[in-house]
């Protein structure tokens, strides 16, 4: 008699249960938060190095000195990390004495760029044209891709300026896109002071 007792509690139980109703209710889209720095600009200008422009002073500077182990002996090879957003832009200049060298670092930053297009899923380009006499363009990355931010400046004549921006983590658009619109702003001031000597 108990054993029956006792069904009859556990399926009036589970019956029950499955009757009232419950909300499903979604969780709401949040990025994790992100404290972004002030936006106190320091003056780049090194001796050896044939320009100048303007970055915030949360990015610290780093000479880069290999590549693809490789020495480079170049002071104006470095990179700007910053460490709150673990994210770093490097930064190359290469001096050119002939169009066909001009030429070949052009197509090497349209290639790098275009490189991204693996796993981006739109890139933008624009065409810059600051009245000191520089010129370049930017390309501008949306989606999972390695580097959402690339740009080159150049005299056409002699000097050779190429940026690009990249996340020491895993792509992730959607958690990244704050930061990147954030550093992007940035990035643009760069451009804007960037000037010869």
């Amino acid at each position: 008699m108990n054993r029956i007792v006792v069904a009859i509690f556990f399926l009036i139980m589970t019956v029950v249960a499955c009757t009232t109703e419950s909300e499903i209710n979604p969780r709401p889209r949040a990025y994790p938060r992100v404290h972004y720095p002030e936006r106190n600009l320091v003056s780049y200008s090194q001796q050896d190095c044939p320009f100048t422009f303007s970055y915030p002073d949360y990015f610290a500077l780093h000479r880069d000195s290999t590549y693809f182990d490789k020495f480079i002996d170049n002071p104006c090879w470095f990179n700007l990390h910053a460490d709150n957003f673990n994210a770093d832009i490097h930064c190359t200049y290469t001096e050119f004495g002939s169009y066909t060298q001009f030429q070949q670092l052009v197509q090497d930053a349209f290639r790098l760029a275009n490189e991204q297009n693996k796993r981006a899923s739109y890139i933008e380009d624009f065409k810059i044209i600051l009245p000191n006499g520089i010129s370049g363009m930017a390309f501008s990355m949306e989606g999972p891709s390695a580097s959402p931010f690339q740009f080159f400046l150049t005299d056409s004549v002699q000097h050779f300026f190429r940026g690009s921006l990249y996340f020491n983590a895993r792509p992730q658009p959607d958690s990244l896109q704050p930061v990147t619109e954030y550093i992007r702003e940035d990035l643009t001031g760069m451009i804007q002071s960037f000037q010869w000597k």
